[in-house]
Parts: C-alpha cells; sequence; structure tokens
C-alpha cells in the first residue's frame, strides 16, 4: 500500500489532470465537523456494503481522523482487488495543521 503525507496531496489535488477519488471513512458527525473539500463521506463500516460503488481502477485517497482507520480500509480495498489505493498519512488532523490552518479540529 502506498502513504502520502497531506503536503502531497495538497500538491497532488492543485497539478493539473484527473484528481483521484479522495474516500474519507470516518463516522459523519467527524465529517460535519472538518472535511477535506471535494471528499467523499463512506464511514467504514459501510465500506463492505458499499464496495460495488468504488471503481477498482481509479486511485482512491483514504483519509480519516489520524490515518488508522484509513490504513485499515485502505488494506482492506487492496484486498479486495484494488490496486490505485493510498493512505492518507496523519488524517485530517495533519491536514488542518500543515495544509489547512483555518480548518475545525477535534
Amino acid at each position: 500500500m502506498r502513504h502520502m503525507t497531506v503536503r502531497e496531496l495538497s500538491a497532488r489535488l492543485r497539478a493539473d489532470g484527473e484528481p483521484p477519488l479522495l474516500l474519507d471513512v470516518r463516522e459523519p458527525w467527524e465529517y460535519n465537523m472538518c472535511r477535506i473539500d471535494g471528499a467523499l463521506l463512506l464511514p467504514m463500516r459501510n465500506i463492505v456494503s458499499s464496495l460495488g460503488e468504488l471503481d477498482p481502477d481509479r486511485e482512491t485517497v483514504v483519509i480519516c481522523h489520524h490515518g488508522i482507520r484509513s490504513q485499515q480500509v485502505a488494506l482492506y480495498l487492496e484486498h479486495q482487488g484494488f490496486r490505485r489505493v493510498i493512505n492518507l498519512r496523519g488524517g485530517v488532523d495533519a491536514w488542518a495543521r500543515d495544509v489547512d490552518s483555518d480548518m475545525a479540529t477535534y
């Protein structure tokens, strides 16, 4: 599994070309508090039942609060045949510290 820092993701999102799917696996209350613009909310508990809605060929960056849940989901997706999965190191907490200081934290 690949890992990406928040600064690497920020640069990737500013680059030309198709952006990756930003898959936020936190709970709705967390997502409503703060999120990376454009992220799709799909709580970790719903991944198995919603697997068919995801494109296994699309580059997908999995996001959570600190990078633990997202790593577990990314590993699961890889085991399901997703080959372009990236775990966001540090999650939205690192994004708020290193990329968007105006983002709410919890």
